[in-house]
């Protein structure tokens, strides 16, 4: 591709909400004369405050008649899961190159309509998992494959993370697994803490569709709604390793999610959201380390100027949405029992629900590889499950 020597004519589709986080980096970008942000797309349009520093963009809710108007080279799509599809094929439609926030799909039959309109067309896609720009993931699968740890025996993920009851009402498709005969899939797997399921998968090598042999998922609920809050996943690889991921939004003590690499002489932890890296293994003292980040729109222009690779494409992404599918033909999660879960508030008078004994349990996971079941939570037992209609081994997918 030619380089690109004016700034690139750039449309973002839904700039508020986690949106605003896009609009705030095509500012930052702007200002390096990288990109022009030409059009929004929004139902209600931004306010003159909400667009300091820009030159008057296009505003409209029509996301092709935009990208026709605007000429845009590039669109970010962060809009709600169900609207993903759609966008990302309009996008291919008019050869605009895309960024499209996780997850990419609420299914992997959406996700493959994606992936091969983006290939027809010819355009750049990325996938927004900004965990994956870390320069720590190369740094720990150099160590994996270096025999730092050993053999590498699995990886477990853990995320101990609160949203108080309010997130649950944020918006209509919040908490959902189906809106409106859509799929949403809005679980704690596979969109607050869907980083954990895709950086575990990148560290292990096992990020095509073709590396999972099985899935199997523990899916619960604390709060009323319809998706999960608090979950576990196993997924076992072909090369008959497995991944694991706890995570819940109700947690006793909010922490930083990470990742543990466990070898047969010893384990490498990666705090994603902080770069951070610390590895332990016999004889030696352990080692921290920090590391850099690649932003993806960075990255993806980077790609359209034939300079760099792209970290994150459809492809990368696939194990992923394996994932996401089990999710969504997994029985409806299981209500935790009342006894099992108390209300909180904080300072500010927001509230919360609080699993009683999670954080310990998302600990345990991580380090053990087991699910909350097999650690002996009450509410996970197979009679407690079964009581309620729900097989434990639920959700259990194959590669094809």
């Amino acid at each position: 591709m030619s380089p690109l020597r004016e700034p690139v004519p750039v449309v973002l589709a839904g700039a508020r909400g986690h949106g605003s986080r896009h609009l705030e980096n095509i500012r930052r970008l702007a200002r390096r004369g990288r990109v022009r942000l030409a059009g929004v797309c929004e139902l209600t349009p931004l306010t003159p405050a909400e667009l300091d520093g820009f030159a008057a963009p296009e505003q409209s809710g029509d996301f092709a008649a935009l990208l026709a108007s605007t000429g845009a080279r590039v669109a970010l799509v962060s809009t709600p899961i169900q609207t993903h599809t759609d966008l990302a094929l309009i996008a291919a439609e008019h050869g605009t190159h895309l960024l499209l926030e996780k997850p990419p799909a609420p299914s992997y039959a959406q996700f493959q309509r994606i992936r091969d309109a983006v290939a027809t067309a010819g355009t750049a896609a990325q996938i927004g998992f900004q965990s994956l720009g870390s320069h720590a993931v190369g740094a720990v699968r150099d160590l994996i494959a270096d025999g730092a740890i050993g053999d590498l025996l699995g990886i477990g993920a853990a995320g101990a993370w609160a949203r108080d009851e309010a997130y649950f009402r944020r918006a209509p498709w919040a908490g959902h697994r189906r809106l409106r005969g859509c799929d949403v899939v809005d679980g704690v797997l596979t969109n607050p803490l869907a980083h954990a399921v895709a950086t575990a998968l990148a560290l292990d090598g096992s990020t095509r569709a073709e590396d999972i042999a099985a899935i199997r998922t523990e899916l619960f609920r604390a709060h009323d709604i319809e998706a999960d809050d608090t979950s576990y996943v196993d997924i076992t690889t072909v090369a008959g390793r497995h991944i694991t991921v706890a995570a819940t939004l109700c947690a006793e003590r909010p922490g930083e999610p990470y990742v543990v690499a466990h070898g047969s002489r010893g384990r490498i932890t990666f705090w994603y959201k902080q770069d951070r890296v610390l590895v332990q293994r016999a004889g030696h003292g352990p080692v921290e380390s920090f590391h850099g980040r690649t932003d993806l729109l960075d990255n993806l222009l980077d790609h359209l100027e034939g300079r760099a690779a792209l970290l994150v494409p459809p492809e990368s992404t696939a194990a992923f949405m394996k994932v996401v599918e089990a999710v969504r033909t997994a029985p409806d999660p299981a209500p935790l029992p009342p006894e099992a879960w108390s209300r909180a508030t904080d300072r500010a008078g927001a509230v919360r629900r609080v699993v009683h004994g999670i954080d310990g349990l998302v600990t345990s996971s991580a380090d053990t590889l087991k699910g909350y079941s097999a650690l002996g939570a009450s509410w996970a037992t197979t009679s407690a499950a079964s009581k309620r209609g729900w097989p434990q081994a639920g959700g259990g997918v194959s590669a094809s």
